[in-house]
Formats: structure tokens, C-alpha cells, sequence
């Protein structure tokens, strides 16, 4: 199999060049449709930095680092936010490897690492300009709930039962 999905230190070099890839798309995408530029060097500089990922440090979270044929491909982690629940975050894959089964596979080592941590549930949050995301959690058994945060660019929340 050309894919491997393993456990990865949040603060590794690895996981630190997969964050600045996922926040650079994400932020640029929003910024090209509303404001028709991409983000400020300056602005994501300080995004960046600003979230350093130590939640998906154990023993409360995980960050998963996918590779195809070797490469750094992905991410996905998790971090409990409760005993019963888990938050998915920072599902990412590079632009070069979608469509190759990577994004399933990551999703579903996730809800493994966080069953393996207790987890009854996984929740997670997305924005509406990210059809491709809202597409592949439906597709995996996500189903839209109400808002169980208030972060400033949620427009779409998901939950799924893990047990």
C-alpha cells in the first residue's frame, strides 16, 4: 500500500511544514473569495505561530501524519475536549495526493486513536467555502449538529458516534 498513517510529535519538523501548508491554503482560500487577495505575510506569520498544536500532544491529543510512498502527504489530529468526546482537527492533505484514498484513511486513524483514548464521539468544525471537507465528513458518517464551539470561523459542525 502506497499509504502509511502514523503518530507524529506535534512540534516536529514534519508536522510543523504540514501546519504552515494546511493554514497557508485555508487562510488564502478564505481571503481570495471575500477579499480577493491572499493572506498577509505578516497576518500568517502570526497565525501560525499563535497555535502552536500542543493540544494534540498525548496524553489528551494525537496528531496523525499520513505519507504516500514516504512523503509527508498529511495530517489529522485529535484531542479530547471531554472524556466521551474528541475534536478533529487539522485534516489536511496536499494538494498533489487528493483523490488517492489518503483523506478517509486519516480520518479514520483518528477516530481509531480516539477510541483508543476513550472517545465515545468525535466532533469537529468546518467553514462553508469548504465544500470538498463538508463532502468527505458526510460521506464518512458526519451528520450536521448544532455549534459546540464559538470559534470565529465555524459555519459547519459535525459529530459522529465512534462507539
Amino acid at each position: 500500500m502506497a499509504w502509511t498513517v502514523t503518530p507524529e510529535r506535534f512540534d516536529s519538523p514534519v508536522a510543523a511544514a504540514l501546519w504552515r501548508a494546511y493554514y497557508t491554503e485555508v487562510s488564502d482560500r478564505w481571503y481570495l473569495l471575500h477579499e480577493g487577495r491572499r493572506t498577509d505575510p505578516a497576518e500568517l506569520e502570526r497565525e501560525i505561530a499563535a497555535d502552536t498544536g500542543a493540544y494534540l500532544a498525548p496524553p489528551g491529543g494525537v496528531l496523525l501524519v499520513a505519507r504516500y510512498e514516504g512523503a509527508p502527504a498529511g495530517t489529522a489530529g485529535i484531542r479530547l475536549t471531554d472524556p466521551d468526546t474528541a475534536e478533529l482537527k487539522r485534516v489536511f492533505l496536499h494538494e498533489e495526493w487528493r483523490g488517492k484514498g489518503g483523506a478517509p484513511l486519516l480520518v479514520a486513524a483518528a477516530e481509531s486513536a480516539a477510541r483508543a483514548l476513550g472517545a465515545r464521539r468525535m466532533v469537529l468544525d468546518t467553514r462553508h467555502d469548504l465544500v470538498e471537507a463538508r463532502t468527505l465528513y458526510a460521506s464518512l458518517g458526519y451528520a450536521e449538529t448544532e455549534p459546540h464551539n464559538d470559534q470565529p470561523y465555524a459555519e459547519h459542525w459535525f459529530g459522529k458516534r465512534l462507539s
